[in-house]
Protein backbone atom coordinates (compact mmCIF):
# COMPACT_ATOMS: atom_id res chain seq x y z
CA UNK A 1 0.00 0.00 0.00
CA UNK A 2 1.27 3.45 -0.47
CA UNK A 3 2.90 5.42 2.30
CA UNK A 4 2.51 9.68 2.72
CA UNK A 5 5.84 11.47 4.44
CA UNK A 6 4.11 15.02 6.30
CA UNK A 7 7.04 17.60 6.64
CA UNK A 8 6.98 20.51 7.75
CA UNK A 9 9.84 23.51 6.78
CA UNK A 10 11.68 25.19 9.87
CA UNK A 11 13.56 28.58 9.18
CA UNK A 12 17.12 26.67 9.44
CA UNK A 13 16.23 24.79 6.04
CA UNK A 14 14.74 27.55 4.15
CA UNK A 15 16.39 27.78 0.55
CA UNK A 16 17.22 24.49 0.45
CA UNK A 17 16.56 22.38 -2.57
CA UNK A 18 13.18 20.25 -2.01
CA UNK A 19 14.94 17.05 -2.61
CA UNK A 20 18.05 17.97 -0.04
CA UNK A 21 15.69 18.78 2.56
CA UNK A 22 13.37 15.82 2.00
CA UNK A 23 16.87 13.70 2.46
CA UNK A 24 17.92 15.73 5.27
CA UNK A 25 14.96 14.75 7.15
CA UNK A 26 14.42 11.60 6.08
CA UNK A 27 17.91 9.70 6.04
CA UNK A 28 15.93 6.02 5.19
CA UNK A 29 15.20 7.54 1.97
CA UNK A 30 17.95 7.84 -1.19
CA UNK A 31 18.10 11.64 -2.57
CA UNK A 32 17.96 9.90 -5.94
CA UNK A 33 14.68 8.63 -5.01
CA UNK A 34 13.43 11.28 -3.46
CA UNK A 35 14.42 13.26 -6.82
CA UNK A 36 12.30 10.68 -9.04
CA UNK A 37 9.10 10.29 -6.92
CA UNK A 38 9.03 14.12 -7.20
CA UNK A 39 9.56 13.79 -11.11
CA UNK A 40 6.95 11.35 -11.31
CA UNK A 41 4.30 13.95 -9.31
CA UNK A 42 4.39 12.39 -6.36
CA UNK A 43 4.89 15.59 -4.22
CA UNK A 44 2.61 18.43 -2.76
CA UNK A 45 3.97 21.84 -1.26
CA UNK A 46 1.14 23.35 0.22
CA UNK A 47 -1.07 21.21 -1.34
CA UNK A 48 -0.04 22.27 -4.95
CA UNK A 49 1.80 19.81 -7.30
CA UNK A 50 5.67 20.51 -7.43
CA UNK A 51 7.31 18.42 -10.33
CA UNK A 52 10.81 20.27 -9.82
CA UNK A 53 13.59 18.46 -7.43
CA UNK A 54 15.66 22.02 -7.38
CA UNK A 55 13.06 23.77 -6.30
CA UNK A 56 13.77 26.11 -2.95
CA UNK A 57 11.88 25.68 0.25
CA UNK A 58 10.49 28.35 2.44
CA UNK A 59 10.12 28.32 6.19
CA UNK A 60 6.83 26.84 7.11
CA UNK A 61 6.08 25.02 3.66
CA UNK A 62 4.01 22.14 4.52
CA UNK A 63 5.50 19.10 2.10
CA UNK A 64 3.27 15.72 1.32
CA UNK A 65 5.11 13.03 -0.46
CA UNK A 66 3.39 9.97 -1.41
CA UNK A 67 5.81 6.93 -1.67
CA UNK A 68 3.41 4.69 -4.10
CA UNK A 69 2.86 0.74 -3.88
CA UNK A 70 5.87 -0.99 -5.82
CA UNK A 71 4.78 -2.72 -8.82
CA UNK A 72 5.27 -6.14 -9.21
CA UNK A 73 7.61 -6.88 -12.03
CA UNK A 74 6.07 -8.85 -15.24
CA UNK A 75 9.68 -10.47 -16.07
CA UNK A 76 10.44 -13.49 -17.41
CA UNK A 77 12.71 -16.22 -15.39
CA UNK A 78 15.70 -16.82 -17.00
CA UNK A 79 17.21 -20.21 -16.43
CA UNK A 80 20.76 -19.22 -15.49
CA UNK A 81 23.47 -20.90 -13.42
CA UNK A 82 24.63 -17.81 -10.67
CA UNK A 83 27.67 -17.44 -9.42
CA UNK A 84 26.87 -16.62 -5.41
CA UNK A 85 29.67 -15.66 -3.23
CA UNK A 86 27.09 -14.61 -0.62
CA UNK A 87 23.86 -14.51 0.46
CA UNK A 88 21.54 -13.78 3.43
CA UNK A 89 17.97 -12.70 4.11
CA UNK A 90 18.60 -9.13 2.82
CA UNK A 91 21.45 -9.28 0.08
CA UNK A 92 23.09 -11.50 -2.56
CA UNK A 93 26.86 -10.96 -3.33
CA UNK A 94 26.98 -11.73 -7.01
CA UNK A 95 30.07 -12.62 -9.16
CA UNK A 96 28.91 -11.31 -12.60
CA UNK A 97 30.34 -12.89 -15.75
CA UNK A 98 31.19 -10.97 -18.91
CA UNK A 99 28.99 -11.36 -21.82
CA UNK A 100 25.45 -11.06 -19.66
CA UNK A 101 23.82 -7.40 -18.77
CA UNK A 102 22.45 -6.77 -15.33
CA UNK A 103 18.73 -5.60 -16.44
CA UNK A 104 16.26 -5.31 -19.47
CA UNK A 105 16.96 -2.97 -22.11
CA UNK A 106 16.45 -2.14 -25.31
CA UNK A 107 17.21 -5.15 -27.32
CA UNK A 108 17.37 -7.60 -24.89
CA UNK A 109 13.88 -7.78 -21.98
CA UNK A 110 14.78 -11.57 -21.16
CA UNK A 111 18.19 -13.08 -20.36
CA UNK A 112 19.46 -10.96 -18.09
CA UNK A 113 21.12 -11.15 -14.26
CA UNK A 114 17.32 -9.77 -13.97
CA UNK A 115 15.79 -12.70 -15.41
CA UNK A 116 18.18 -14.84 -14.04
CA UNK A 117 17.26 -14.07 -10.16
CA UNK A 118 13.54 -14.07 -10.62
CA UNK A 119 13.96 -17.67 -11.84
CA UNK A 120 16.42 -18.21 -8.54
CA UNK A 121 13.70 -16.64 -6.44
CA UNK A 122 11.40 -14.09 -7.50
CA UNK A 123 10.20 -13.53 -4.08
CA UNK A 124 13.36 -12.29 -2.70
CA UNK A 125 13.94 -8.80 -4.46
CA UNK A 126 13.39 -5.28 -3.61
CA UNK A 127 11.34 -3.68 -5.98
CA UNK A 128 11.12 0.44 -5.08
CA UNK A 129 13.34 1.27 -8.16
CA UNK A 130 13.13 0.83 -11.72
CA UNK A 131 10.14 -2.16 -12.25
CA UNK A 132 12.54 -3.58 -14.65
CA UNK A 133 14.94 -3.60 -12.12
CA UNK A 134 13.98 -5.64 -8.99
CA UNK A 135 17.35 -6.07 -6.38
CA UNK A 136 19.61 -4.07 -8.66
CA UNK A 137 21.42 -1.27 -6.47
CA UNK A 138 24.32 -0.50 -9.25
CA UNK A 139 25.54 -1.95 -12.05
CA UNK A 140 28.88 -3.03 -14.66
CA UNK A 141 29.08 -3.04 -17.45
CA UNK A 142 28.12 -6.43 -19.83
CA UNK A 143 31.56 -7.07 -20.82
CA UNK A 144 33.32 -6.75 -17.69
CA UNK A 145 32.64 -9.32 -14.65
CA UNK A 146 33.03 -9.24 -11.22
CA UNK A 147 31.11 -8.55 -7.92
CA UNK A 148 27.95 -6.74 -7.78
CA UNK A 149 25.31 -6.36 -4.92
CA UNK A 150 21.73 -7.38 -5.11
CA UNK A 151 19.17 -6.20 -2.39
CA UNK A 152 16.51 -8.57 -1.24
CA UNK A 153 14.46 -6.01 0.62
CA UNK A 154 13.38 -2.50 0.16
CA UNK A 155 14.83 -1.47 3.29
CA UNK A 156 18.45 -3.11 2.57
CA UNK A 157 17.77 -1.47 -1.14
CA UNK A 158 17.51 1.90 0.48
CA UNK A 159 20.30 1.53 2.90
CA UNK A 160 23.24 0.56 0.25
CA UNK A 161 21.91 3.53 -2.38
CA UNK A 162 22.55 5.48 1.01
CA UNK A 163 26.04 4.37 0.66
CA UNK A 164 26.53 4.23 -2.54
CA UNK A 165 25.07 7.98 -3.25
CA UNK A 166 27.99 8.93 -0.08
CA UNK A 167 30.44 7.20 -2.21
CA UNK A 168 31.43 4.79 0.91
CA UNK A 169 31.19 1.58 -0.73
CA UNK A 170 34.65 -0.10 -1.43
CA UNK A 171 35.03 -0.59 -4.81
CA UNK A 172 38.39 -2.01 -6.67
CA UNK A 173 39.20 -3.29 -10.46
CA UNK A 174 41.59 -5.02 -11.92
CA UNK A 175 42.11 -3.81 -15.85
CA UNK A 176 44.88 -4.45 -18.47
CA UNK A 177 45.48 -1.45 -20.27
CA UNK A 178 47.67 -0.45 -24.10
CA UNK A 179 50.99 1.34 -23.01
CA UNK A 180 52.24 2.81 -19.52
CA UNK A 181 50.08 4.93 -18.41
CA UNK A 182 52.15 8.06 -16.61
CA UNK A 183 52.56 8.73 -13.88
CA UNK A 184 52.48 4.99 -12.74
CA UNK A 185 50.42 5.91 -9.88
CA UNK A 186 47.85 8.40 -9.79
CA UNK A 187 44.51 9.97 -9.10
CA UNK A 188 42.70 10.97 -12.25
CA UNK A 189 39.04 13.40 -11.56
CA UNK A 190 37.22 14.91 -14.09
CA UNK A 191 33.72 15.56 -15.55
CA UNK A 192 31.77 12.77 -17.20
CA UNK A 193 29.21 13.63 -19.60
CA UNK A 194 27.30 11.89 -22.20
CA UNK A 195 28.91 11.78 -25.76
CA UNK A 196 27.44 15.09 -27.65
CA UNK A 197 28.95 12.45 -30.89
CA UNK A 198 27.68 9.05 -29.46
CA UNK A 199 24.73 8.43 -27.22
CA UNK A 200 25.82 5.01 -26.28
CA UNK A 201 29.51 6.52 -25.21
CA UNK A 202 30.72 8.89 -22.42
CA UNK A 203 33.40 11.36 -22.32
CA UNK A 204 35.47 13.51 -20.28
CA UNK A 205 34.34 17.27 -20.48
CA UNK A 206 35.89 20.65 -19.20
CA UNK A 207 32.51 22.20 -18.55
CA UNK A 208 29.49 19.86 -17.71
CA UNK A 209 28.80 16.82 -16.16
CA UNK A 210 29.26 14.67 -13.18
CA UNK A 211 32.42 14.38 -10.67
CA UNK A 212 34.11 11.27 -11.54
CA UNK A 213 37.47 10.05 -9.52
CA UNK A 214 39.66 7.15 -10.02
CA UNK A 215 42.95 6.53 -8.35
CA UNK A 216 44.93 4.08 -9.77
CA UNK A 217 47.78 1.82 -9.20
CA UNK A 218 50.12 0.06 -11.98
CA UNK A 219 51.04 -3.15 -10.49
CA UNK A 220 53.14 -4.98 -13.75
CA UNK A 221 54.59 -3.71 -17.33
CA UNK A 222 54.69 -6.22 -19.52
CA UNK A 223 57.43 -4.72 -22.15
CA UNK A 224 59.67 -7.10 -24.02
CA UNK A 225 60.41 -7.80 -27.93
CA UNK A 226 57.92 -10.72 -28.30
CA UNK A 227 54.58 -8.71 -26.95
CA UNK A 228 53.06 -5.22 -26.76
CA UNK A 229 53.67 -2.97 -24.33
CA UNK A 230 50.90 -3.45 -21.65
CA UNK A 231 50.34 -2.61 -18.06
CA UNK A 232 48.35 -4.22 -15.36
CA UNK A 233 46.40 -1.89 -13.22
CA UNK A 234 44.26 -2.03 -9.81
CA UNK A 235 41.85 1.08 -9.46
CA UNK A 236 39.97 1.98 -6.47
CA UNK A 237 36.61 3.81 -7.71
CA UNK A 238 35.82 6.87 -5.03
CA UNK A 239 32.39 7.22 -7.86
CA UNK A 240 30.90 5.20 -9.81
CA UNK A 241 29.98 7.08 -12.95
CA UNK A 242 28.44 5.25 -16.00
CA UNK A 243 31.80 3.49 -18.18
CA UNK A 244 34.02 5.67 -15.70
CA UNK A 245 37.00 3.60 -15.54
CA UNK A 246 37.16 3.01 -19.39
CA UNK A 247 36.53 6.77 -20.26
CA UNK A 248 39.26 7.65 -17.30
CA UNK A 249 41.62 5.28 -19.05
CA UNK A 250 40.74 6.37 -22.70
CA UNK A 251 41.18 9.77 -21.71
CA UNK A 252 44.51 9.00 -20.39
CA UNK A 253 45.48 7.72 -24.13
CA UNK A 254 45.59 3.87 -22.27
CA UNK A 255 42.39 2.30 -23.59
CA UNK A 256 41.41 -0.89 -21.87
CA UNK A 257 42.65 -4.52 -24.05
CA UNK A 258 39.50 -5.37 -25.18
CA UNK A 259 36.80 -2.43 -25.19
CA UNK A 260 35.39 -1.79 -28.39
CA UNK A 261 33.92 1.21 -27.56
CA UNK A 262 36.63 3.37 -26.09
CA UNK A 263 39.78 1.82 -28.24
CA UNK A 264 42.78 3.63 -29.80
CA UNK A 265 44.76 2.07 -31.96
CA UNK A 266 47.52 0.05 -31.15
CA UNK A 267 50.11 -2.06 -33.21
CA UNK A 268 50.88 -5.61 -32.51
CA UNK A 269 54.73 -6.63 -32.44
CA UNK A 270 56.30 -8.32 -35.53
CA UNK A 271 57.72 -11.20 -33.10
CA UNK A 272 54.71 -11.73 -30.72
CA UNK A 273 53.67 -14.86 -29.53
CA UNK A 274 51.22 -16.53 -31.84
CA UNK A 275 48.91 -18.26 -28.72
CA UNK A 276 49.18 -14.60 -27.03
CA UNK A 277 48.22 -12.98 -30.25
CA UNK A 278 45.21 -15.05 -30.63
CA UNK A 279 44.22 -14.49 -26.99
CA UNK A 280 44.38 -10.95 -27.01
CA UNK A 281 42.66 -10.28 -30.29
CA UNK A 282 39.74 -13.12 -29.52
CA UNK A 283 38.95 -11.71 -26.04
CA UNK A 284 35.24 -10.50 -26.94
CA UNK A 285 34.95 -8.54 -23.67
CA UNK A 286 36.95 -6.03 -22.15
CA UNK A 287 39.88 -6.98 -19.41
CA UNK A 288 37.94 -4.82 -16.98
CA UNK A 289 37.03 -7.33 -13.54
CA UNK A 290 35.09 -5.74 -10.31
CA UNK A 291 37.72 -7.44 -7.91
CA UNK A 292 36.47 -6.40 -4.47
CA UNK A 293 33.48 -5.11 -3.19
CA UNK A 294 33.27 -3.37 0.27
CA UNK A 295 30.54 -1.90 2.31
CA UNK A 296 28.64 -1.89 5.93
CA UNK A 297 25.63 -4.52 5.70
CA UNK A 298 22.20 -3.04 6.05
CA UNK A 299 20.93 -4.65 9.03
CA UNK A 300 23.97 -6.32 10.97
CA UNK A 301 25.58 -2.82 10.30
CA UNK A 302 29.18 -4.63 10.27
CA UNK A 303 31.88 -3.79 7.19
CA UNK A 304 31.65 -7.17 4.71
CA UNK A 305 33.87 -6.89 2.36
CA UNK A 306 34.16 -9.37 -1.01
CA UNK A 307 36.79 -10.71 -3.54
CA UNK A 308 36.78 -12.43 -6.30
CA UNK A 309 39.80 -13.78 -8.66
CA UNK A 310 40.33 -12.70 -12.37
CA UNK A 311 37.97 -15.30 -14.76
CA UNK A 312 39.92 -17.87 -17.01
CA UNK A 313 40.15 -15.60 -20.58
CA UNK A 314 41.94 -12.68 -18.66
CA UNK A 315 44.23 -14.88 -16.42
CA UNK A 316 45.59 -17.06 -19.00
CA UNK A 317 46.77 -13.61 -21.10
CA UNK A 318 48.30 -12.64 -17.89
CA UNK A 319 50.21 -16.04 -17.36
CA UNK A 320 51.34 -15.85 -21.41
CA UNK A 321 52.50 -12.20 -20.72
CA UNK A 322 54.32 -13.01 -17.39
CA UNK A 323 56.23 -16.55 -19.23
CA UNK A 324 56.96 -14.49 -22.83
CA UNK A 325 60.40 -13.30 -23.09
CA UNK A 326 61.91 -15.31 -20.00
Amino acid sequence: MEKKINLIVKDEDKNLRVDVFINKNKTDISRTRVKNLILDKKLKINNRLIEDPSKKVFGGDVLELTIPKPKKASLKPYKYKLDISYEDEDLIVLNKPAGIVMHPGAGNFDNTIVNALINYDENSLSNIGNELRPGIVHRIDKNTSGLVIIAKNNQAHENLSIQFSKHSIIRVYQLLIWGKIRPSKGRIETLITRSSKNRQMMEVSATKGKKAITNYTTLEIFENKETPTLSLLECKLETGRTHQIRVHMNHCGNSIVGDDKYKKKFKMVKNIDPELEKNLSNLNRQFLHAKTIGFIHPKKNKEMIFNSILPYELEIILKMLRNTGK
